[in-house]
């Protein structure tokens, strides 16, 4: 049986949909410019038959067709290498480390662990010089089967492809989900009822009973491979006689039932092949027949199978339909199994260990040290090749090996923290309950503990994780110190995530561990972080600044050094770390230089879990710069790294961006979403960011009663990094409304908190604060002093409000002249950088001076979309487009097309007028 049609478009029956939309993605591919597009759909519902009808059409095409496997997950990069393997013979032409981090990703040699966007820029740049001459299309089958390392890095590729002739098309069964969310999606449903009929009479091989008909229809539910598959499975009588009854097994049963019948009327020695076949999954032919040759079965076993058309020998072997596969595999014995995947262990390649190791356990019918070893080594070579989530995969394996109860405890500990690091759940819980049957000495149990409470805090970021961290902590106090600390120092973490909705005594209970636990010189600098933060949470803030100033210069001074210790808390970007502390202590240049230090470094690390959080961090501080364009490109990149990842998305700053520039509906409605998630998971830190949002958005806009119940509720806890943001945001509105007394509590906590800095920033938004409490000459000192220091930082949103301030109090006190030099300023500055509600606000006060605000002209480079912004300052920085499209993960091609867009726009023709042509905050 065939396709899954009669006299369609494209012999393809009630597709018509479908069909149109591949061909939109070829013609995309065909004229210059890069295509994605992911099929979903139930098993057999069509969409190999979708990639073959793309395969058809693509003339003209390279075409790269692969095919996920259930059993190959584990394998590192098995499905990438299969995508790549026609273009090897240009891996010469790549750039060197990136050449080196895919050689080192497919085992072709040896190295450190490969940055992992290195090898996606690999690809990018593979597929980029193979479409030199014709377009690419590349079609993914099963991709809810390809291993963790391949479907990372081909999403990552499938959301960086722009100015590439490729065509790119994922087929994946619902409702999986595999790091493609977010991408163009086309969901492949069943046939409509009139076209079920028709496609059911074509394949039925006799008359059907009219009853039978009907269930038939109804079961199938428009899918085309039931459709065609099930009249098979069914007796001639119960076809005729209507005796079958639907529903007693899945639909997939019923598939692989038919295609089982098919394989079983083969001849015994072509059922052997198959069955070798079915438990191969890389599709090598010679493999194949070297395995078969070693259990005796002949070569021409082959043609009854290939005549069947049940599997194609070719140039790889390919199975019909995936279901083909399953069907046979599933219903061999469990000595056949053993018997194929020890014939194709010793008929791998001796240079391919990891794939020889991975039959030898599928062939094993009980533990085997020796087999666990090798795989516990293939661990090993995975991780080193950057494979996380196959390094566990190995080790869970090896556990499973493994007779020897201590050597199981430690290896199911090894695939837990493989596990984690691999940011999965899969088999976690497994590896730990095995583990936990032991026998455990006591620093094995406190290891096991301190998996536990992080898995939690790493799943959920919520306020159970402290209390765990912490009795983990305890634990491995006696048993190893520095661990200990470490661990408590992710408690700290967890506590500053927690935040509001943390329980005090735990909080407490942290950072008396944490300061009992540090050693007399705290030389190291997990110490020095360890110190400041419980200095933090018991002395509170100002007290522990002095700490704070220690660790902040300590990490500073480390990163210039470009020493990074074993411990990912003195660089990840978590709020535990020194970045939040820049904004704490008002130090806007060791904010800017931490920030920019905090990406380049996960960027050189490929840290996909980290670099969001770092871009994040970045783009506040572009926030604060008023270069909101360039924190919006970079909180886009952030969310497409955390889609392609499946990480959960990094909010924070689109809350406080979306507050400045006023997007009132959208950002009331994120804040509403942020609050619910929060309070389900119990991370209070965004609950106070979300309210401290609110309060900034409604000060804006001149809402000043809504905005003060919102900086109340900002105010009630004193998180880490922007309490006294909250603080400003006090004192203006309850200014406003009238509640002096409420400001001026505010303003002592603020005025504490700032002369412990003393910074520029810190001093600037105290005076313009105070002013805001004063009268008289007071004021006018307090907010003319507020002014020289801000233009001494680099805080632009907060130099323009003390404009608007200054404007606003003197529009009051009938200076009007005076006043409009000040409002102009903040009326251009805010407009420029596109915070509205605070534009709208300067304007108002414009008009009421008797002026109208001067008509802006908007610079052509405001029409720059995030990127082409990110590129235009890398542009005028002087960088390459190649060094622009390793910054950025793209490819040199798509960076040329941007460029392409930007000197049209901006009506240039070469990089020396690009340079002249930007506005400071491009």
């Amino acid at each position: 049986m065939g396709k899954f049609a009669i006299g369609s478009q494209g012999g393809l029956l009630g597709r018509n949909d479908q069909l149109a939309a591949l061909d939109h993605v070829l013609a995309t591919a065909r004229a210059g410019n890069s295509a994605v597009v992911v099929l979903r759909g139930e098993a057999g519902i069509g969409k190999t038959a979708l990639l073959d009808y793309a395969t058809a059409r693509a003339v003209g095409f390279r075409t790269v067709s692969v095919a996920g496997i259930e059993s190959e997950m584990e394998l590192p990069f098995a499905t990438l290498q299969l995508v790549c393997a026609p273009m090897m013979g240009r891996l010469h032409e790549l750039p060197e480390p990136q050449s080196e981090a895919l050689s080192v990703a497919f085992g072709l040699r040896e190295g450190t662990t490969p940055n992992r966007f290195l090898v996606g820029l690999a690809v990018l740049g593979l597929l980029a010089s193979i479409t030199e001459d014709h377009p690419l299309v590349c079609l993914i089958d099963d991709a809810q089967w390809i291993d963790e390392g391949s479907i990372e890095v081909l999403s990552f590729v499938a959301r960086r492809l722009k100015a590439e002739p490729v065509a790119l098309i994922f087929a994946l069964r619902a409702p999986a989900n595999r790091d493609l969310s977010g991408l163009p999606e086309l969901m492949v449903k069943g046939l409509s009822e009139p076209d079920a009929r028709a496609l059911l009479a074509a394949a039925a091989r006799v008359r059907l009973d009219p009853l039978v008909r009907d269930r038939i229809v109804a079961e199938a539910r428009g899918n085309p491979m039931a459709l065609l598959y099930l009249p098979q499975a069914l007796a001639p009588a119960e076809l005729a006689g209507g005796f079958w009854l639907p529903g007693i097994h899945p639909l997939t049963c019923y598939l692989e039932s038919a295609f089982h019948q098919e394989f079983r009327s083969l001849p015994p020695d072509s059922q052997r092949l198959l069955q070798t076949a079915a438990a191969e999954p890389t599709g090598d032919v010679a493999l194949l027949f070297r395995s078969t040759r070693l259990q005796d079965i002949p070569v021409d076993a082959a043609a009854p199978a290939d005549a069947a058309g049940l599997v194609d020998f070719r140039t790889r072997v390919r199975f019909r339909h995936p279901l083909v596969r399953s069907a046979i595999y599933q219903r061999m014995s469990a000595e056949d199994r053993r018997t194929a995947h020890r014939a194709l262990a010793q008929a791998t390649d001796p240079h391919d260990p990891d794939r020889r190791a991975w039959h030898r356990a599928r062939a094993a019918a009980w533990p085997d040290e020796n087999i666990a070893t090798d795989l516990e080594e293939s661990a090993g070579r995975a991780q080193s090749r950057g494979g996380a989530a196959a390094a566990a995969s190995f080790l869970r394996r090896s556990t499973e090996m493994t007779s020897d109860p201590a050597r199981r405890v430690t290896r199911a500990l090894a695939a837990a923290q493989a596990g984690i690091d691999a940011g999965g759940t899969d088999h976690i819980y497994d590896m730990l309950a095995a583990a936990e049957a032991g026998p455990l000495d006591a620093l094995q149990r406190a290891r096991l503990e301190r998996l536990r409470a992080s898995l939690v805090f790493s799943r959920i970021r919520g306020s159970a994780a402290p209390r765990l961290l912490l009795d983990a902590a305890n634990r491995l106090a006696p048993l190893d110190p520095d661990l200990a600390r470490e661990t408590l120092l992710e408690a700290a973490g967890a506590v500053v995530f927690a935040g509001r909705l943390m329980e005090e005594p735990v909080r407490r209970e942290v950072a008396a561990a944490a300061r009992a636990e540090l050693p007399p010189q705290t030389t190291r600098t997990v110490d020095v972080l360890l110190h400041s933060m419980a200095s933090l949470i018991i002395d509170g803030y100002p007290a522990s600044a002095d700490a704070l100033w220690h660790a902040l210069r300590t990490v500073q001074q480390e990163r210039k050094d470009g020493v990074l210790e074993n411990s990912p808390w003195l660089w990840l970007g978590c709020p535990l770390t020194p970045e939040p502390f820049a904004p704490e202590l008002w130090d806007d240049d060791a904010w800017c230089e931490m920030a920019a230090g905090a990406v380049d470094i996960a960027r050189d690390a490929g840290a996909l879990s980290v670099l969001p959080i770092a871009l994040n961090y970045q783009a506040c501080f572009h926030v604060h710069a008023g270069e909101f364009d360039l924190a919006e490109s970079e909180i886009e990149e952030a969310k497409t790294i955390s889609e392609a990842t499946s990480s959960p998305p990094m909010l924070y700053t689109s809350l406080v961006l979306g507050a400045w520039r006023a997007q009132e509906p959208q950002t009331l409605e994120l804040i509403e979403s942020s609050l619910k998630e929060a309070r389900e998971r119990g991370e209070g830190r965004i609950l106070g960011l979300a309210k401290y949002s609110t309060a900034l958005l409604h000060n804006g806009t001149g809402q000043y009663d809504t905005a003060l119940e919102a900086a109340k509720s900002a105010c009630q806890y004193e998180d880490l990094g922007f309490f006294g943001w909250a603080l400003i945001e006090l004192i203006e509105a309850a200014v406003h409304s009238g509640q002096h007394q409420t400001a001026a509590a505010a303003l002592e906590k603020l005025t504490d908190r700032t002369n412990a800095s003393s910074t520029e920033w810190a001093l600037g938004a105290q005076a313009y604060s105070h002013a805001l409490l004063s009268t008289g000459q007071t004021a006018d000192g307090l907010y003319q002093k507020a002014i020289e220091h801000l233009r001494r930082c680099k805080i632009t949103v907060h130099l323009a409000r003390a404009h608007l301030l200054y404007g606003e109090w003197l529009r009051r006190e009938n200076r009007r002249q005076e006043s409009r030099a000040h409002l102009h300023f903040a009326y251009d500055k805010f407009s420029s950088m596109g915070a509205s509600g605070f534009a709208d606000r300067a304007q108002r006060e414009l008009k009421s001076t008797g002026e109208n605000a001067r008509k802006r002209t908007i610079g052509t480079d405001a029409k720059l979309t995030g990127q082409e912004s990110q590129i235009a300052r890398l542009v005028k920085a002087g960088h390459t487009n190649s060094e622009i499209a390793d910054k950025l993960f793209i490819s040199p091609r798509t960076v040329e097309w941007h460029l392409g867009n930007v000197f049209a726009k901006l009506g240039v023709t070469s990089r020396t007028q690009l340079s002249s042509a930007l506005t400071p905050h491009t």
